[in-house]
């Protein structure tokens, strides 16, 4: 399993109309590429005067499903981000491989 997290600097004055579009738009739109298993959108607790900071991870299955996104969907939806946002958010896009999940023994 794999994580492709999206980590957006989001200014000030966009964020709520921002946190809704993702949540009500953007988000929705990459899982349907049914690239993805789940999402999950964090708020990191870290701002400057300037903006927020915002964390989308991404979970899916194998790499070919992330080359099926990146060649078929992503172009499209990073510019349909760009067109709504334009300057006032900047994303740094990463991805981690998952090699062990540890759970409190009972």
């Amino acid at each position: 399993m794999y994580i492709y997290a999206v980590s957006v600097h989001v200014a000030t004055d966009v964020e709520q109309e921002w946190v809704e579009w993702m949540t009500e738009t953007h988000i929705p739109d990459v899982l349907k590429t049914g690239c993805f298993l789940h999402a999950r959108l964090f708020k990191v607790e870290q701002s400057d005067n300037e903006g927020v900071i915002y964390s989308v991870q991404y979970t899916y299955a194998s790499k070919d499903d992330f080359e099926r996104y990146e060649k078929a969907f992503a172009d499209a939806l990073r510019r349909e981000h760009t067109l709504k946002f334009g300057n006032r958010c900047h994303a740094f896009r990463s991805h981690a491989q998952l090699i062990h999940e540890f759970f409190p023994k009972p």
